[in-house]
């Protein structure tokens, strides 16, 4: 027989809170690279599949596909790599979208 899987109103709050707070975070880690400019450019390299990667798994579906593809392409870049990808997501699904995760 099929159980239903009843979500408390408390977990999807929490589930919401935390993506905002990884956001942040992720968004930080993107930005340190003008902490060492030549240096940080290059570790942009490494942290763009890496951004991209977390940005699918923290967005499921298409949503989660663009935003992987953009914060990827995002820093790679020199020098726009200050856009809060992330927090963007996070504002787009939770308050343009009104997605209740």
């Amino acid at each position: 027989m099929g159980e239903e899987v009843i979500v408390k109103p408390e977990v999807k709050s929490s589930n919401k809170k935390a993506k905002l707070v990884l956001s942040i975070i992720f968004d930080l880690i993107g930005m340190m690279s003008y902490l060492v400019p030549v240096f940080g450019e290059a570790v942009d390299v490494i942290w763009a599949p890496i951004s991209g990667l977390l940005l699918m798994l923290m967005y499921k579906g298409t949503k989660g596909k663009v935003a992987g593809i953009i914060g990827t392409i995002e820093e790679l870049i020199p020098f726009i790599d200050i856009i809060p990808t992330f927090t963007l997501t996070w504002l787009y699904t939770y308050f343009i979208v009104k997605e209740e995760q």
